[in-house]
């Protein structure tokens, strides 16, 4: 939203209400409980075991957002929250994705205090943000939410990447840091003489052979626990494939030139920034809770300019730049490029 009137201005900075009950909403299920059937202000308070004056507040906000429709059996989900909710993502996804805001709110908790400060506002506040990589390699149960929910919010731009890419001549693949495997998926369907290995830390690998084994595709795909940075990785592939994983190290790009077949290629997809100063527009949020972690950081953004100018030091050729094109405006699906490279 592009504010234009007073009005706008105000109700932005009211806005911070206005997500806690929408996150709430999603973290407490409100909209799946009431997609079963219609219930009055009573039932879902108790249900979700809240006083009743805050639950028939937070339904009322969520009526005024036009998220629920309250008729004389109840409140019920509305047709846009049909649609732009249950019927778009799992009741999970839309949970983990809240509970993310929800860790992301404690970065501008008092931010007008606190924005001059040489130090983390996390400091300020006595609190450690939350290192989700740990949690992945530490927490089973973790991973398997954060893994699932980038299966399903990746799978548009899997399918986009599959009908882009050539894969022409391209029988092995190696899909470092794929996660639950959602490219590779992709690309598995449309070329079906395709395998391919995906590597990542050991609870996402678990997880990805689960997801592989409920679309029926375990056969083609192989799951490998490693580091990319420290451990070896195998040999003989005619794609090497990094898409959302941020590592654009020489020492990485080095190792994958030495795994690849004879013209082999390497793909990398990811949301590169438009200049050194300028983080890509779906990220600016982030970028800007970034300098409140890290305030002594200097601004500096990976552009294609700077990988490409790396990947030919360790002898990549023949590059090509393209964007991913997108169908709806959702924030994990633009603003995607695509950088392939030849040996």
């Amino acid at each position: 939203m592009k504010p234009e009137t007073t009005e706008d201005i105000l109700e932005l900075m009211d806005g911070y209400i206005l997500s806690a009950v929408v996150g709430t909403a999603m973290e407490l299920g409100v909209f799946w409980l009431l997609a079963k059937k219609p219930l009055p202000a009573t039932d879902v308070a108790e249900s979700l075991k809240i006083p009743l004056n805050r639950c028939h507040h937070l339904l009322q906000i969520l009526c005024k957002l036009g998220l629920l429709e309250n008729n004389t059996k109840g409140y019920t989900p509305s047709i846009m929250a049909r649609g732009a909710i249950l019927d778009t993502l799992s009741q999970d996804t839309w949970a983990f994705q809240a509970r993310e805001y929800r860790d992301s709110s404690l970065f501008v908790r008092d931010l007008a205090l606190n924005i001059s400060k040489p130090m983390s506002t996390w400091q300020t506040l006595n609190l450690t943000p939350p290192d989700y990589f740990q949690q992945i390699k530490e927490d089973p149960i973790f991973a398997a939410r954060f893994t699932r929910k980038l299966y399903e919010i990746h799978g548009p731009l899997a399918e986009q990447l599959a009908n882009m890419l050539d894969l022409q001549g391209v029988t092995s693949l190696l899909d470092l840091g794929g996660g639950s495997g959602v490219v590779s998926f992709a690309l598995l369907r449309n070329q079906h003489d395709l395998t391919s290995v995906v590597v990542d830390v050991e609870n996402v690998c678990r997880v990805g052979q689960e997801i592989a084994s409920e679309i029926r595709l375990e056969r083609r795909i192989t799951y490998l626990v490693a580091d990319l940075l420290q451990d070896d990785i195998p040999k003989g592939f005619d794609m090497v494939m990094l898409c959302d994983v941020g590592l654009f190290s020489e020492i990485l790009f080095r190792k994958i030139y030495d795994v690849l077949n004879l013209k082999g290629r390497f793909v990398i997809v990811d949301k590169f920034a438009l200049s050194r100063t300028s983080p890509p527009p779906s990220r600016l949020s982030s970028a800007f809770l970034d300098s409140l972690v890290y305030p002594a950081q200097s601004i500096d953004f990976t552009t294609t300019e700077v990988v490409q100018t790396r990947l030919q030091q360790v002898g990549f050729r023949g590059f090509t730049v393209s964007s991913v094109p997108h169908i709806d405006n959702l924030p994990w699906n633009i603003d995607w490029v695509m950088l392939e490279a030849r040996m």
